[in-house]
């Protein structure tokens, strides 16, 4: 079982120094090994302030991190770290959390499209029926907060089970498209191709995480 970290005092949010603010702190740009140590360091920060603490306010700030950094910061710090590892995982969480907060109907036609081919699927993300805009947009806040006050394996689980039924009703989509835009069809696939590699590493990042291994 993974080991979880002790302590009470949880702060209220772990400091970020992104590549490009390290860089402005000696006019150098900083050797990648320090950039791979910041990034796993503060991905480590991050889910031990929230799963040490009791106070549901810590983790709704953390859920809603984006609106305090901005993505592009995340993105900074997590992006190019591999997709199964905790920072790759966290930024691929982040990611999904902030498209389906900006685009929820998108997302909900995508995941309502998919669902007659990814049942399991959809059990597993557990989105409440009909799985409309806002019932979509509850299931990535409860993804996310589960990360930092549930099991973090399920949390992952369910992301890339959402991920699996969002790439299957693309596909359905682009299928459709096809007929009147090519291109545009093109694209879906493209992005239906690439959300099914998502669900696969956060799949294999919760078996990491259970293994005690995602680092």
């Amino acid at each position: 079982m993974r080991n979880e970290p002790s302590g009470r005092g949880a702060p209220r949010r772990p400091a970020f120094f992104s590549p490009a603010a390290m860089e402005t702190q000696g006019g150098l740009v900083p050797d990648p090994a320090e950039v791979t140590e910041v990034a796993h360091a503060t991905a480590a920060v991050l889910v031990g302030a929230g799963r040490s603490s009791e106070d549901p306010e810590v983790t709704t700030r953390l859920v809603a991190l984006v609106d305090e950094l901005g993505l592009s910061t995340l993105a900074e710090l997590w992006a190019d770290r591999p997709a199964r590892s905790l920072p790759g995982a966290l930024w691929r969480l982040y990611a999904l959390h902030e498209w389906v907060q900006r685009s929820p109907e998108e997302a909900s036609a995508d995941y309502t499209a998919g669902v007659r081919f990814a049942d399991v699927n959809h059990v597993v993300a557990g989105v409440a029926e009909p799985p409309g805009p806002q019932e979509i947009r509850s299931l990535a806040d409860s993804i996310l907060r589960g990360v930092f006050e549930g099991d973090l394996a399920v949390a992952l689980e369910r992301a890339g089970a959402f991920c699996r039924v969002v790439s299957s009703g693309r596909a359905d989509r682009a299928h459709t498209t096809d007929v009147q835009d090519a291109e545009a069809a093109s694209t879906q696939t493209r992005r239906a191709s690439s959300l099914l590699s998502t669900a696969e590493d956060l799949e294999a990042c919760a078996r990491l995480w259970r293994a005690d291994e995602l680092l």
